[in-house]
């Protein structure tokens, strides 16, 4: 059985674990990558449900997580594979979810509880194996916590922090070859690290995936992973060419910009995506606001209005920064104003902030460039960054 908050039930099937889950109810868009959507920790304390009615059909391999376990709170889909087929597939969803204690349900109506969360917004929702009163799980669903004023990042990020080394020019790695957890573990598949690395960043690691750094470490970057919680002097021990934010779940509002305020302050490159976005704003002086319902999936069309080139981008996001996208603004640290905006509501989909001569030093994007399973639109931004650096380097 699954309750929304607003009392709306739906009756399934058991999927995954047995037992009892809470989260705030979210849809997600993609066809395609559940696994990296599973095990990205921005979802973390969110139930999925999955737009797509057939789910689970290619199975689950040892290559693609994007961190060390699976983070949503619950999975809901419609029509899950009986068994799954693929040559990369070495277990099925279902096995997968029961092992981590991910309590999902199945065979309900995912159209309809999308439309009604279109309709009246994200919300707590519960969903158990167990009760079958639904005021009962009501009850229960309306005493969780509710996702604004929530600080998750710190329950999501590496205690400890480690380096993804930077991989020599002509190989290539992926997420599991780079790093294959979020506790610092590193490999490089292809064999060969570079001499030296072209850059240094320090990355804030606020939920981060592991193909962030593997996409920086392809580039000839060493990237330097830091817990959520590093101060300024944390990152500045580093000696970094650039600093990174990553995604990451919970509110923006309730989260501490004075680490990244100091990076601005000395005017080393910043680079944010997704939640880092939303930090970099509000250090920059903009408020955040919760959306309706959030932008998840792996099809969201996005505009780079610096180049005016249209983008399809993957997105996991339930706040945006509410900035003016009519005109630039000035802010202690220069001329910030919008880059990027989603063509379907306007959103606030990047930032950028220029120095008095015009010059870029800092930019975030709302959405996930490095965007495993797909699609590749935006790896242009990680290049956008290393020349970034390059530039203050040479200057």
């Amino acid at each position: 059985m699954l309750v929304l908050e607003d009392g709306r039930t739906f009756h399934g099937d058991s999927y995954g674990a047995t037992g009892e889950t809470f989260g705030e109810a979210v849809f997600s868009t993609g066809m395609t990558g559940y696994q990296e959507t599973l095990t990205d920790p921005s979802y973390h304390r969110q139930v999925v449900v999955m737009t797509a009615p057939h789910v689970g059909n290619t199975g689950i391999n040892d290559e693609d997580p994007e961190s060390r376990r699976i983070w949503v709170s619950g999975y809901v889909v419609r029509d899950p594979a009986r068994v799954p087929s693929n040559w990369r597939s070495v277990r099925s969803l279902d096995d997968e979810l029961r092992d981590q204690g991910v309590v999902g349900i199945s065979g309900i109506d995912t159209r309809a509880l999308t439309r009604h969360l279109r309709e009246r917004g994200a919300m707590r929702v519960g969903i158990s194996t167990e009760e079958t009163d639904p005021a009962a799980l009501l009850a229960r669903v309306k005493e969780q916590p509710p996702m604004q004023g929530s600080e998750l990042a710190g329950e999501v990020t590496t205690h400890e922090a480690y380096v993804v080394p930077a991989v020599s020019t002509g190989s290539t790695t992926d997420k599991a070859g780079s790093t294959t957890d979020k506790a610092g573990s590193t490999t490089d598949k292809a064999g060969s690290t570079t001499d030296g690395p072209v850059a240094r960043v320090a990355a804030l690691d606020l939920g981060i995936k592991g193909m962030t750094p593997a996409m920086l470490a392809e580039r000839g970057v060493e990237v330097h992973v830091l817990p959520s919680t590093a101060t300024i002097e944390d990152v500045l021990a580093v000696e970094p060419d650039g600093v990174f934010f990553s995604n990451g779940p919970g509110d923006p509002e309730a989260a501490d910009v004075s680490t990244l305020q100091g990076v601005l302050e000395r005017g080393i490159p910043f680079f944010g995506i997704c939640f880092g976005n939303q930090l970099f704003g509000r250090a920059l002086g903009f408020g955040t606001y919760k959306l309706k319902y959030g932008h998840r999936g792996i099809n969201q069309p996005v505009m780079d209005r610096t180049t005016g080139k249209v983008e399809v981008t993957a997105h996991n996001h339930g706040f945006a920064v509410d900035a003016p996208v009519d005109r630039a603004t000035e802010t202690p640290y220069g001329t910030a104003s919008v880059s990027h905006v989603c063509l379907n509501d306007d959103v606030v989909e990047g930032l950028e902030l220029r120095d008095a001569d015009g010059a870029l030093k800092s930019f975030s994007v709302q959405y996930h460039p490095e965007a495993a399973a797909g699609p590749h639109d935006a790896a242009y931004l990680f290049d956008r960054f290393l020349t970034l650096m390059n530039d203050r380097k040479g200057s």
